[in-house]
């Protein structure tokens, strides 16, 4: 039930960019890239999957690069999962009709719905804050 590496780099490049959101700033691929060791090739492919979505927009030009579309308080986190993964939602058809495959296609189902929905309720602020109280931790730590 975890993210695959498409989506766990998607993330985290959307993190850096809420970072410089404040100031409208804008990043480049090799950015990101560089600083969170993602391959570059890969990360133009998401970014241009998130831009054709409406999560990001690209600035054209020697200074050019991506910056969000929206608020980070606005972008669900399921509608990045979506563009990224695409629709993952099983089918839920067991492949017996036996009680013991119907429980378990039933299980599957119950865990698809509340992921959907926790990912629904969550914003891509929410998560960028959980990533500033990692850094707040990680820098009293060394104090």
């Amino acid at each position: 039930m975890g993210f695959n590496a498409k989506t766990e780099y998607g993330l985290v490049a959307l993190l850096e960019l809420v970072a410089v959101f404040p100031s409208s700033g804008i990043l480049q691929v090799s950015q990101i890239a560089s600083q969170q060791n993602i391959p570059d090739r890969y990360l133009e492919q998401m970014m241009i999957s998130l831009r054709k979505a409406g999560i990001l927009r690209s600035i054209r030009g020697p200074r050019g690069g991506y910056q969000l579309n929206r608020s980070p308080s606005e972008i669900a986190l399921a509608e990045v999962i979506n563009c990224l993964e695409g629709d993952t939602i099983s089918a839920n058809s067991p492949t017996s009709n036996t009680p013991e495959y119907m429980a378990v296609a039933g299980l599957q189902a119950s865990l698809d719905r509340i992921r959907k929905e926790f990912l629904e309720s969550m914003t891509l602020q929410q998560l960028a804050d959980q990533r500033d109280q990692y850094l707040e931790f990680r820098s009293m730590y060394f104090i």
